[in-house]
């Protein structure tokens, strides 16, 4: 019963021990059932969501808001040139790179 209050409202829960009573079945799963028949009962009256008016909402992303709010980034794009030196190892003409390596 605690876990179906977590997904039904408390009036269908009322209303399905109400219903389960009166049939004379005291278990959780009478309750339950007779439960979810309440919120598919109301959920068949609930009213149609009332037709738009044509106009239509804008959604903002709060990311893209603060994004905009921010100055232009005018630093140049990082380079990695410097570190290609490192890569290029001079080695003498004849020497062989070692087996299952590639330096």
């Amino acid at each position: 019963m605690l876990l179906l209050a977590r997904y039904l409202p408390t009036e269908h829960l009322v209303t399905g021990l109400a219903a389960a009573l009166r049939a004379g079945a005291l278990t959780a799963d009478a309750v339950a059932l007779e439960a979810r028949k309440a919120a598919e009962e109301d959920e068949q009256a609930a009213p149609e969501p009332a037709q738009h008016d044509g106009h239509e909402a804008t959604v903002t992303f709060l990311t893209e808001r603060r994004l905009a709010q921010l100055p232009r980034d005018t630093r140049p794009l990082p380079s990695v040139t410097a570190y290609d030196q490192l890569l290029k190892r001079a080695r003498p003409s004849g020497e062989r790179p070692a087996q299952g390596g590639t330096l």
